[in-house]
């Protein structure tokens, strides 16, 4: 399937058509030459009507495009930033040229003041077009709204009912030329028939571009203009067709659907702006089209996201289909002078008894997001993946009301203790949740399924507000005790989050010194760039920050270097069998003299045991927390433990590591 050739099909098109009424029109001319004074008119009157066809013709594209720019401007209030906005600009400039057509074509003066200020209104509409457009870039709806009810609404009516006017006059000199010709032709000889058989080409030639421009705009409204491919609404038609389609012996294949979507793209698109965002999708869009057959079907079906129809096939050979889409986009992109390499993510749907269109894309696109979670690239959907969905919506249901209940989120937190003399050093909070029919549920449960969604900004906002409100409350006792809290990256590289933790410290009255984010290396690694600068933000406020999991995420120490970071937290898993074994306690002791000559603090997490707490402390090691000194416990029982018994045990912060060499 070459779609490439796809826009130049309609060019052709258009030119045959041309070519078919300017032959027309000289065998017209030929025959008015031999023709006696009768004939000469007859043939005249037929120029006339193939000229007025051609302006009727030329009406009706100014009015069609009209239309459609009007049909863009209403899209694009309701979704400034969806496709048609994109379009709206170039559709505005074919509507003024076809209204400088009009107005050159017209050959009675009056017609031509008419048309000429059509094409001066439209230049008007276009300024109003822009203010427009400035009014949704500056977020101000309503006044669009306005503007584009009370200016530009108004402009386009006007312009649309002189267009369908002038359209009705031509086309009634049309009809009358039409009805001399044939009263002329009643009086010729031999003539009459020739001139008969010319208006019946004049007619079948208007009665084809009519059906020709009927099923061109069918086509357009089943295209994507974009990447030429079939759209969503073709994609439907065909796949409910499939589906409802009679079995054909001896087709052992079934109908699967795939649906795909580029890896980063939006970050292309954000990054190196929607122009080559757009050449990304449609020569994405060919490379999918090239590695199916040609009786699959591609389409469009928005966005970054294209379905693929696969009929009478096997259904375990769509992943066969899905190794060839992705080594599709093994070449780089080449868009300029811009390389990108991209990948794809893809979901498959194989077609069941009593599936629906709907149910059958929802299958393939929930088996895409999992792949795309997973970092799979391809996964297939099972009833064990609807019943996973399922489930984790209904958690999600409940996870909404559980954050406006104060009984059920609560914190818990563990205690971080000084190597050198046993004293707390701070804190980690973690949070619990208390299901009201289900009891506990573990944070390895709702977590995942929140950072899926907008979700875990709320819920970060929840715990930050819970653990600032604790600290508040050990400050108002006499004791300064720093809360360590983890935050997704979701919401560390939220533009709004720094501003609103800001203000989250003012109304709670907790100086920054005693909060630190903990953030994971994968959300470094996600992007350096935008969580230095958050971190960086973080900093003028106070907050401490620290990398938790330290050694799992495969960090480059040249942003480890260049993070406003506090401290580095070990993992576990090397933590755990240090003191047995010899390649734990180098990673161990390698971290810590890291650490240390970049003047961070080190926190080793998972201490079980008193040798392994001997060991750190012989390595340097700062803090460790984990089931040794204390289980992660409600804010009472830590203070019984820790505060209330010893209450000059606690410093004022973290101590710094050793000074940089």
């Amino acid at each position: 399937m070459n779609l490439r050739l796809s826009s130049s099909a309609g060019v052709k098109l258009r030119r045959t058509r041309q070519l078919m009424i300017a032959l027309l029109v000289i065998t017209l001319a030929l025959l008015s030459g031999y023709s006696l004074l009768d004939s000469r008119q007859h043939g005249r009157i037929v120029r006339d009507i193939v000229e007025l066809g051609a302006e009727v013709s030329a009406y009706e594209q100014a009015v069609y495009l009209s239309a459609w720019e009007m049909m863009l401007i209403e899209a694009t209030v309701n979704d400034p930033n969806g496709p048609e906005r994109r379009q709206l600009l170039g559709v505005d400039a074919q509507t003024y040229q076809a209204t400088l057509r009009i107005s050159a074509s017209d050959v009675e003066d009056q017609d031509r003041l008419d048309t000429a200020a059509i094409a001066q209104r439209q230049v008007n509409i276009r300024q109003s077009i822009f203010y427009f457009l400035t009014l949704l870039d500056r977020g101000q709806t309503a006044a669009a709204r306005e503007n584009l009810e009370t200016v530009i609404e108004p402009a386009y009516q006007h312009n649309m009912n002189r267009l369908i006017a002038l359209r009705d006059t031509h086309q009634a000199r049309y009809d009358d030329h039409q009805l001399t010709a044939q009263q002329d032709s009643e009086r010729l000889l031999w003539g009459s028939m020739i001139s008969f058989g010319l208006s019946m080409v004049v007619i079948a030639l208007f009665a084809w571009s009519t059906r020709t421009h009927r099923l061109q705009v069918e086509r357009m409204a089943a295209t994507d203009t974009l990447t030429g491919l079939p759209n969503r609404a073709a994609f439907t038609a065909r796949t409910q067709r499939a589906l409802t389609a009679p079995d054909v012996p001896g087709d052992s294949g079934g109908l699967t659907v795939l649906t795909v979507n580029i890896d980063g793209f939006r970050h292309v698109n954000d990054q190196l702006g929607p122009h080559i965002g757009d050449r990304l999708l449609a020569e994405a869009g060919w490379r999918l089209a090239d590695a199916v057959r040609d009786t699959d079907m591609v389409a469009r079906l928005g966005g970054d996201e294209f379905a693929i129809l696969l009929h009478g096939m096997a259904p375990e050979t769509a992943e066969t289909v899905a190794d060839r889409l992705r080594e599709a986009f093994d070449q780089p992109f080449q868009l300029d002078d811009i390389t990108l390499d991209l990948e794809i993510s893809i979901g498959a749907a194989t077609a069941v008894d009593g599936d629906d269109v709907a149910t059958l894309l929802g299958h393939a696109d929930s088996a895409m997001h999992d792949a795309k979670e997973q970092h799979e690239g391809f996964r297939r959907f099972t009833p064990s993946t609807a019943q996973d969905t399922t489930a984790r919506l209904g958690l999600l249901g409940d996870l909404r009301r559980g954050l406006a209940d104060d009984e059920q989120l609560t914190l818990h937190y563990q205690a971080k203790i000084r190597l050198s003399d046993g004293t707390l050093a701070g804190v980690e909070s973690l949070a619990r949740w208390q299901h009201p029919t289900r009891g506990p549920v573990s944070p390895g449960e709702f977590i995942p399924v929140l950072e899926t969604t907008s979700l875990i900004h709320r819920f970060t906002d929840r715990v930050l507000v819970l653990a600032l409100r604790q600290a508040r409350d050990w400050l108002d006792a006499g004791h300064r005790v720093p809360v360590a809290v983890n935050v997704s990256t979701r919401s560390l590289l939220d533009e709004s989050f720094p501003p609103r933790l800001a203000a989250l410290l003012k109304s709670v009255g907790v100086p920054g010194e005693l909060l630190c984010i903990e953030i994971t290396e994968h959300t470094v690694m996600s992007d350096p760039t935008t969580t230095i600068d958050a971190l960086n933000r973080l900093r003028e406020l106070g907050v401490k920050a620290s990398i938790d999991d330290f050694g799992t995420g495969y960090s480059s120490l040249s942003y480890l270097k260049l993070l406003p970071v506090d401290e580095l937290k070990i993992d576990r898993s090397f933590v755990a069998d240090m003191v047995t074994d010899s390649s734990s306690h180098a990673l161990v002791a390698s971290a810590v003299d890291l650490a240390h000559n970049l003047g961070l603090a080190v926190v080793a997490e998972g201490v079980e045991d008193p040798a392994t707490a001997a060991a750190l402390a012989e390595l340097g090691c700062d803090t460790a927390q984990g089931y040794h000194f204390a289980r992660p416990v409600p804010a009472a029982d830590l203070t019984r433990r820790f505060l209330d018994r010893t209450p000059d045990a606690l410093s004022l912060s973290v101590p710094p590591g050793p000074a940089r060499p």
